[in-house]
């Protein structure tokens, strides 16, 4: 009979982890799509997720689009295609700058505070005082949040790219004069359909993964106030891999179509 030697602690905490993380995803939806719907809340954590990120997520596109158009442009004047400017920008921003850092921002603000959040009302026995009471929390807590952070990113995401390519059109006008009109066109000349269209779905899933993973580390959270700076802090790391996980698979499906 053969003998394996024992897994690594690390190893086995990680596939425990994945087991777990695995069967939240499937109660959320077995109960996140079947009755009673939690209307009220959805919307009001609508509000608190997409709303309130919406300055710190349009402030950062502003400056990523200005800052990127500034270093990019010594460059391409030294090699005599500065017109392209806006082309390059415009596709970088849409394709990939856009979704992928108002994701990271998204998953830094949301998926901490969310952990925390249900971190605290756990530690503090609110959850389980929602049980007793006959509300179901995993419906009212983790479906609410995890379905307004997948629905409101995109629209985040359409925000930024165009906060940006506006800080794009201010750089560009730093060092010549190009009207507005003129700088847009240049960008679409080169975007097309299946540019905007991999880009805007891939929010979707990144949304999703902001909201259940924040929501899986509070609402497992434990060992008082340490675990819930732990949850949020796991919950930050956690996402950003799984953003860079989900975006390596939706540039590889991209490629194959």
């Amino acid at each position: 009979m053969l003998h394996f030697p024992p897994l690594p602690e690390n190893t086995r905490l990680f596939l425990r982890d994945t087991g777990e993380m695995s069967r939240f995803i499937g109660r959320f939806f077995a109960e996140g799509l079947r009755p009673r719907y939690e209307v009220a809340e959805f919307i009001h954590q609508c509000f608190a997720i997409g709303y309130k990120s919406l300055p710190l997520i349009g402030l950062t596109a502003f400056i990523i689009g200005l800052v990127l158009t500034m270093q990019l442009h010594p460059t391409m004047v030294y090699y005599g295609i500065e017109a392209q400017i806006p082309a390059m920008v415009g596709i970088a921003i849409i394709r990939e700058i856009g979704p992928i850092l108002t994701a990271l921002i998204f998953a830094g603000k949301i998926g901490s505070s969310i952990g925390a959040e249900l971190g605290s009302m756990k530690v503090t026995e609110q959850i389980d005082a929602m049980e007793v009471s006959g509300t179901n929390p995993f419906k009212y807590l983790v479906v609410t949040r995890t379905f307004a952070a997948m629905l409101t990113l995109p629209f985040l995401v359409i925000i930024a790219d165009a906060i940006s390519l506006y800080g794009s059109y201010l750089g560009v006008n730093i060092y010549e004069n190009l009207s507005f009109h003129l700088f847009y066109e240049k960008i679409l000349d080169y975007l097309f359909f299946m540019d905007i269209l991999p880009a805007f779905i891939k929010t979707f899933f990144f949304g999703f993964a902001v909201g259940i993973i924040g929501c899986f580390k509070g609402y497992y959270s434990n060992k008082g106030t340490e675990g819930v700076g732990r949850s949020a802090n796991s919950a930050v790391v956690v996402s950003s891999v799984a953003i860079f996980i989900l975006d390596l698979i939706a540039v590889q499906i991209t490629d194959l179509l």
